[in-house]
């Protein structure tokens, strides 16, 4: 199941990965005036309107849920690179930077995953999306307290390791509602 979910997962990604290059050549990198908080913030509103889907059965606006979770994980890719950016970089980044930063934060990113998915033995697999939403939502919620209290922790994984956690879940997510219907 291994060498499954490995090819799986690449292929989300590389999706994923095709939108953000092409979405970072439409806008730039607009997205480096959001400050984190206003990060977490824009992916804690796609959670929620999946969320929202999810319990209602029912969209009003075209947009489906998958492209909501591809929107997840590209925003969580931009706050990890946005962490290691400072403000002293240049606001506009171009494309040939920006893609070797977002391989770099998908590899660290899946090698978690990978160490996990060898402890937890897949149980991703078993869990349904709607859990995996509340779950990324949850985590959500761990980093708006975080970064409330100033980024500090006195016990808890940090920031950046909650936003891997949500890659992976919105990745899981694709995985799922691609070759199932849960």
């Amino acid at each position: 199941m291994k060498e499954q979910t490995v090819g799986e997962y690449k292929q989300v990604i590389e999706a994923c990965k095709d939108i953000f290059l092409k979405k970072t050549k439409d806008y730039g990198t607009a997205w480096r005036i959001l400050r984190l908080p206003s990060i977490t913030d824009q992916i804690f509103i796609k959670a929620k309107r999946i969320q929202s889907i999810q319990n209602k059965g029912s969209q009003k606006v075209g947009d489906d849920i998958a492209g909501e979770f591809i929107g997840i994980i590209n925003y969580c890719v931009i706050a990890l690179i946005q962490m290691e950016l400072g403000e002293d970089d240049p606001f506009e980044v171009a494309v040939e930077t920006l893609e070797p930063l977002y391989d770099e934060k998908v590899e660290s990113t899946f090698n978690l995953l990978m160490d996990k998915n060898h402890d937890y033995g897949e149980a991703w697999r078993d869990m349904r999306v709607s859990s995996m939403t509340d779950i990324i939502l949850m985590k959500l919620l761990r980093v708006k307290q975080i970064e409330d209290n100033q980024g500090q922790t006195i016990i808890s994984e940090g920031i950046d390791a909650n936003y891997q956690d949500m890659i992976n879940y919105a990745v899981f997510c694709l995985i799922l509602m691609k070759f199932s219907k849960s």
